[in-house]
């Protein structure tokens, strides 16, 4: 399945370019890179053998970019979860 800006909350984030463009803790604005990483309540940032950074997701707006370039702004509360419950979560109706 491709991942939209309509699906972004249901599909698999790791790989996906993500930079933190809000968050509780001013410490953590402008972190971007990769999502390494992703358990239930953080995201892991930042590049292949380069520095890392672990964000709890629900301190912060993430802005991600899809592989189509589309950039999607995202409050990380909608995150927070296991992945895979997350996949199987109904989160709204169209």
């Amino acid at each position: 399945m491709k991942i939209t800006p309509r699906n972004i909350l249901r599909h698999e984030l790791i790989g996906l370019q993500v930079e933190v463009v809000e968050a509780s803790n001013p410490s953590l604005i402008g972190i971007k890179g990769l999502v390494l990483d992703e358990t239930k309540n953080t995201l892991l940032i930042g590049e292949p053998g380069g520095k890392k950074r672990k964000v709890i997701k629900h301190q912060a707006y993430f802005l991600f970019e899809l592989p189509d370039g589309t950039r999607v702004m995202v409050d990380g509360r909608y995150l927070v979860g296991r992945p895979a419950e997350r996949l199987k979560a109904k989160l709204y109706s169209y």
